[in-house]
Parts: C-alpha cells; sequence; structure tokens
C-alpha cells in the first residue's frame, strides 16, 4: 500500500538559474546530423563595479520560445556589429572542457559556460530600448484557490529529526513547476520517506 501512495506523489524539482544582464554575440543557427537545428548564442554577462566591468561568457543554446523569436528578429543587429544589450536568465548550467586548438594557447586545457537562453526580459541596441517583456500575471496563491491544501504543522518528532541531521534540511520550492519548466530542469528530485 506505501508503494502505491510513493508512485502518486508528483515529483518536486529544483531550478537553478542565473540572471543578469550582457552582450549578445555569435548568433547562429546550429545544424545537427540528428534532429532539428537550433539557435544558439553567446551573452558576454557583466559584473564587478560600474568602473571596471569584467565579462563572462555563456555559450547558450536557446530554449524559450519567445526567447528564440527574439534572438532571431535581433540576429541582424548583432551581424551589424551594433551593441546588443539584454538582460536574461539561463538555466542549466554545465561546464564545457577542451583543449585549443589554434594560437598562443594551443594544447592547453580551457573551458567553456554553457547553459539553456530560456527568457529575456528586455533589449538595448546601442543604448535604445528597443524590447521589454510583458509583465506576468502571478498565480493565485495555492491557499486560495485550495483552502484545504496548506500543510499540517511539523510533528515533535520531524522536528527532533531535523534538529539531529542538520545536514538533511527539508527544501520546499515556494510554488511548483509549471510542466514546461519541470520537464528539462530538474537537477535534483525530491523523494518522500
Amino acid at each position: 500500500m506505501a508503494h502505491a501512495n510513493q508512485s502518486q506523489e508528483a515529483t518536486t524539482y529544483f531550478n537553478l538559474h542565473t540572471v543578469g544582464i550582457g552582450y549578445l554575440n555569435r548568433v547562429r543557427e546550429v545544424q545537427v546530423r540528428r534532429g532539428q537545428p537550433f539557435m544558439a548564442c553567446d551573452i558576454a554577462a557583466l559584473h564587478g563595479a560600474s568602473d571596471a566591468v569584467e565579462y563572462t561568457r555563456f555559450d547558450c543554446k536557446v530554449a524559450g520560445g519567445e526567447a528564440e523569436r527574439l534572438i532571431r528578429l535581433y540576429m541582424d543587429a548583432v551581424n551589424a556589429e551594433k551593441k546588443v544589450l539584454l538582460s536574461f536568465r539561463i538555466g542549466d548550467l554545465w561546464i564545457d572542457p577542451f583543449l585549443y586548438e589554434k594560437g598562443d594557447k594551443q594544447g592547453q586545457p580551457g573551458a567553456s559556460l554553457k547553459g539553456r537562453l530560456l527568457f529575456i526580459d528586455w533589449i538595448k541596441v546601442n543604448g535604445t530600448f528597443e524590447y521589454k517583456a510583458p509583465a506576468r500575471q502571478e498565480a493565485t496563491a495555492p491557499a486560495e484557490s485550495a483552502p484545504n491544501s496548506e500543510p499540517s504543522p511539523p510533528s515533535a518528532d520531524t522536528e527532533a529529526e531535523e534538529t539531529e541531521n542538520p545536514t538533511e534540511a527539508r527544501v520546499e520550492p515556494e510554488t511548483p513547476p509549471t510542466p514546461r519548466t519541470a520537464r528539462r530542469e530538474a537537477t535534483r528530485t525530491v523523494q518522500s520517506a
């Protein structure tokens, strides 16, 4: 009976997103032998003091539908060497190690930060605002939609377990992921005991 209850529970995912501002570069459509071609781009993300800006480069596969439309729309501006600055959200970051094949660093190891470009909040071209994403409507709070959905207070046994095992703290997301975001942004699955 306990096994049947476990299989009916919904799996919860934790998303890891990187949010920032950066310059759009190297917009391209990648052809693959098997499967559909996809859009890719580089983002030179800004960080550090405004008078001594540093850059971190992200090599991104464009994953969001609206993000892909916008990248295609501003591809010509990037190719014309205009400064396309955008506010972005990247998910599923990973490191891709490689060896340099040419230049001064030939034979030396290097690494590339890769991820999926999920969302673009705004775009500026040569300092002029060109695009601003519409405001997202927040979903109603779960307590309003289902009055009996509030979690029960933790029992004394649960509190005792948490103080004995502080590294195994229970973490619950504030809002459940939508099926669209839960699909490929899983970094860790939480299973109920």
